[in-house]
């Protein structure tokens, strides 16, 4: 319905809207309404009134709109399905640059499905949730998230170690909280600071002073082997200060090229020269 097709007119600007609810079929509070003209008297004859009735947008269309023109903005063709459901609105994106709507890891996704939630609860008291989806992304990646957490809790169970897994959104810490909410061999904790708060999944024969081990690293065969700041490890630093010490110990080193006088080395020799000269 083009704009020309929502001005009515009227003797008043009341006539003007009572006449575009009806043509629209519409109630005032579904109703956007921008006044024209104002009617008035003129000496010879009078002016209508002219107004814009035109039917309110719902959050869903609005916020579905939103989507496709930023993704216009973007380079992406894209189109949205939108249900406006009781709970929740939920926005289905259909192209075929898939991979820039979803971004990695779902960046890009969270980040549109942000912005469409802000832009559905405008002018709302309470908030209304917002789904933003493509091609099936959401669900594929929380059947993923499910079937990781059971694995993480295997593996904490099985080295009686707390296993940390890499930084989430609270969307997915939720569904891996939620996926081990009745195992009654772990618990679930979220722990660190966004962007980078991550969940850990601690066993209950884990040690009080265990640090955790990430789950998508392997400890290296023999035991980890720790490195000084010059790049050399822990066997060789003692195997040198130990040759060192030997060589303390039997005299042996380079012979110094000029004699150095402490004041420590004077006293003692002044010392032990007296004892001597007392005795004779």
């Amino acid at each position: 319905m083009t704009e020309e097709t929502n001005v009515f007119t009227g003797k008043t600007v009341d006539e003007a809207i009572a006449n575009g609810l009806e043509a629209l079929k519409i109630t005032l509070d579904e109703a956007e309404i921008e006044v024209v003209e104002e009617g008035k008297k003129k000496l010879f004859g009078s002016v209508k009134a002219k107004v814009i009735v035109k039917k309110k947008s719902s959050d869903a269309k609005r916020s579905a709109d939103f989507v496709e023109g930023l993704l216009s903005v973007l380079g992406i063709n894209a189109v949205t399905e939108v249900q406006d459901g009781e709970e929740f609105i939920r926005i289905e994106i259909n192209t075929t640059q898939s991979s820039r709507v979803i971004g990695k890891r779902g960046e890009v996704l969270d980040a549109v499905q942000c912005l469409a939630g802000a832009v559905a609860n405008i002018g709302r008291d309470e908030y209304r949730k917002v789904v933003v989806d493509c091609e099936n992304y959401r669900t594929q990646r929380e059947d993923t998230l499910k079937s990781l957490a059971e694995k993480l809790a295997a593996k904490a169970v099985e080295k009686g170690r707390k296993m940390i897994l890499e930084p989430m959104n609270p969307y997915e810490r939720m569904i891996i909280h939620s996926a081990l909410s009745e195992n009654t061999e772990v618990k679930t904790v979220s722990e660190g600071k966004e962007p980078f708060r991550y969940v850990a999944v601690i066993p209950n024969n884990a040690k009080p002073y265990d640090k955790g081990l990430r789950f998508d690293r392997k400890p290296r065969e023999g035991g980890e082997k720790r490195f000084d700041k010059r790049g050399g490890n822990g066997e060789r630093r003692r195997d040198r200060n130990d040759r060192r010490d030997g060589e303390r110990r039997s005299g042996g080193g380079a012979k110094r090229g000029k004699k150095e006088i402490h004041f420590g080395t004077f006293l003692g020799n002044s010392n032990a020269q007296k004892t001597e000269n007392e005795e004779e």
